[in-house]
């Protein structure tokens, strides 16, 4: 029996590699996943999620007990946050995530740093980049992306088709508001720092497809709030992401910021709260938070 036993082993496709001196904590586990990896391709994926609009596409493909760990970002749906975390998806570590013995590593754009990205690459695990523009197309390239990789077509195709049936939607509500509103980006980072959207965010986006108009145009990407862009934005509506942690008083202290009393948001103290993975993941919610942000401006 110790005879046949031994042949199966060397008849094997896993090919393990000898252990070498020295060997670093960081290279034992990457050596170990390789080779729980080798011996899990037949069984169902342990899967790492980063970033919050790819964990929900998981999730609502039906993959989610699949899921051995997220990030700090995946925070729907709730089952999710009870999770083994690997911290924020743009300051992972290696170890973080090799501890949790994954399979399949599915991750937004923003994962990083890419010195740990290209160890993770390297560890053996299948790794997969989820890409997809803000857009309504973009989100069901995220959904079949992912649909495929887990072997979730069908599923996935019946997810673009709600997402499509709840786009129908956004255009009667679009269209029973009046004008385009100036609508003023901003997330709560706590400790009264606040962060405006410029133009290429997934904010900038999201505002465009309400048919409103980003009030903030002089620059990319995000930048801390002045009393002088404020009064460039004069903006008519204040739209706040609200990250976990964030707090009333801190829509206070936006209200309270040099400039803004003087905007037309400010004199009506018009401030829209919406929750940032449904305002700015891109995902399979993304006709209800179209709706939800129309009818709130």
């Amino acid at each position: 029996m110790a005879k046949g036993i031994r042949k199966i082993v060397k008849n094997s496709a896993i090919n393990a590699p000898s252990l070498p001196w020295g060997i670093t904590i960081l290279g034992a586990l990457i050596w170990l996943v390789g080779i729980a990896c080798s011996l899990a391709q037949a069984e169902e994926p342990r899967i790492v999620s980063i970033g919050g609009a790819v964990t929900e596409i998981v999730s609502a493909l039906g993959a989610g007990k699949n899921l051995v760990g997220v990030d700090t970002s995946s925070l729907y749906p709730e089952a999710v946050t009870k999770l083994p975390q690997i911290g924020y998806q743009r300051t992972l570590s290696a170890e973080g995530v090799l501890s949790l013995r994954p399979t399949l590593i599915l991750a937004s754009e923003e994962a990083g740093p890419p010195r740990v990205v290209e160890q993770l690459r390297e560890s053996g695990i299948h790794w997969e980049t989820i890409h997809g523009a803000n857009s309504v197309e973009g989100a069901k390239t995220k959904i079949r992306t992912i649909a495929r990789i887990l072997h979730f077509e069908p599923q996935g195709e019946i997810l673009i088709r709600h997402l499509e049936e709840e786009m129908a939607k956004v255009h009667p509500v679009r269209a029973s508001k009046n004008g385009r509103k100036r609508v003023l980006f901003v997330f709560a980072h706590g400790g009264g720092t606040f962060l405006a959207a410029g133009r290429g965010t997934a904010a900038d986006a999201m505002i465009s497809l309400a048919g409103a108009t980003n009030a903030i145009t002089a620059y990319e990407g995000y930048k801390p709030l002045t009393a002088e862009s404020i009064l460039t934005a004069m903006p008519d509506t204040i739209l706040v992401g609200k990250l976990e942690g964030s707090t009333p008083k801190e829509v206070e202290n936006l209200l309270s910021q040099p400039g803004l009393a003087q905007t037309p948001a400010g004199k009506s103290r018009h401030v829209v709260i919406m929750d940032t993975l449904l305002l700015l993941g891109f995902g399979p919610r993304l006709g209800e938070a179209l709706q939800q942000l129309i009818l709130s401006l």
